[in-house]
């Protein structure tokens, strides 16, 4: 499956300023029945946004309309849990291109890249800035450019750059996946194999 092509994002970000999110927080396991990618957007974070009779809870940032854009701020330690990557597929169907925090689960951080997903970590004193700028006005624009490998506070100038593996950021740039990558290369593999 391909995924939208990602250079640079510029776009307010919505925040979960909450620490240890764990994937069944993220998209609880009954709604793990679906074998398309499709359609858990509706479900992220879905203990959290409604209650029992379904009614959204006021207050939780994805209910709150102030709030917008393709970049999900979260606390340290986002995606903890079960491996399951459909927390990956919940958050990039929900309309988010990149999650951000001072750290994440490495099972999380390798669902999120291999289905178009950027987590983006920087340290916790810069995540602090960034939830500061949101709370002092949810439309502030942050600024991911991927080529550059840098995040950054263009209302202050303060940025900081980010590691990714160079395969991902490859896919990432490309809007492949492991399998789009492999099919890209049917030329060079075919004349490999000629040679053998």
């Amino acid at each position: 499956m391909s995924y939208d092509k990602f250079t640079t994002i510029q776009s307010p970000a919505v925040p979960v300023a909450i620490e240890n999110v764990d994937t069944d927080q993220i998209i609880p396991a009954r709604f793990l029945k679906a074998v398309e990618r499709k359609g858990f957007g509706d479900n992220l974070f879905r203990d959290w946004r409604y209650d029992k009779n379904n009614n959204p809870i006021a207050g939780f940032p994805l209910n709150d309309k102030k709030y917008s854009g393709k970049i999900l701020a979260g606390g340290r330690n986002f995606g903890s849990g079960s491996s399951r990557e459909h927390a990956a597929w919940a958050i990039y169907d929900y309309g988010f291109r990149v999650v951000v925090s001072s750290f994440f689960a490495d099972i999380f951080k390798g669902n999120a890249l291999n289905n178009g997903l950027l987590p983006v970590v920087v340290s916790p004193a810069f995540l602090e800035r960034i939830f500061a700028a949101i709370g002092n006005n949810p439309k502030t624009e942050f600024e991911v450019n991927l080529e550059k490998q840098t995040f950054t506070i263009p209302a202050t100038g303060e940025s900081e750059k980010f590691e990714i593996n160079p395969y991902k950021k490859h896919c990432l740039t490309n809007g492949l996946d492991d399998i789009d990558y492999l099919v890209a290369m049917k030329d060079e593999i075919g004349k490999f194999e000629q040679k053998k």
